[in-house]
């Protein structure tokens, strides 16, 4: 069980914040510049973690799967040729959408099966899925870091130790 899965999503959002932060404060054309990466632009990576943010949202809210997978190619779209200040808004709303949904689970660690389409049912925890979010959202932070700095330019620290410094001190 997450210790804080509030305060872990919360976390979530700050590191993404932090890092559309920078994104603005940076040429425009870096956002869309093609390197050589997991994804071929900053853009494509925030588009991917945008679809799966939506995806596992719908997951942890107990969508079907057959109402899920339709919404794939919207949430594409929607992410597609964004401005970081467009993508940062689908980032902002698709985080309220999650805090509504975190205040009203009376129970964050609550048993769930999940049927993924390529590995069958799985037995997990809503904590379990919530914990995959943060992390899918690291592992694409450090992408885009990388892809920044293949650009010539510095990334900003996102991580969870100066997300608590910060909350100490703020």
């Amino acid at each position: 069980m997450l210790q804080n899965p509030h305060q872990l999503y919360e976390y979530h959002v700050w590191a993404n914040d932090r890092l559309f932060t920078r994104l603005e404060q940076l040429p425009k054309d870096v956002f869309h510049a093609q390197v050589t990466s997991v994804f071929p632009s900053v853009s494509q990576t925030f588009g991917h973690m945008y679809i799966y943010e939506q995806l596992y949202m719908s997951v942890l809210a107990e969508v079907p799967n057959e109402n899920i997978f339709p919404r794939i190619p919207d949430w594409t779209e929607e992410a597609q040729d964004t401005t970081v200040d467009e993508m940062r808004r689908l980032f902002a709303c698709v985080a309220e959408q999650f805090r509504d949904l975190l205040r009203r689970t009376p129970d964050l660690d609550r048993a769930m099966t999940i049927g993924h389409p390529k590995y069958g049912r799985f037995d997990t925890h809503f904590s379990d899925i919530l914990q995959h979010v943060v992390n899918h959202g690291t592992y694409h932070r450090g992408n885009v870091t990388a892809m920044l700095r293949q650009q010539g330019y510095a990334g900003v620290p996102t991580d969870y130790m100066f997300y608590l410094i910060e909350r100490r001190d703020g």
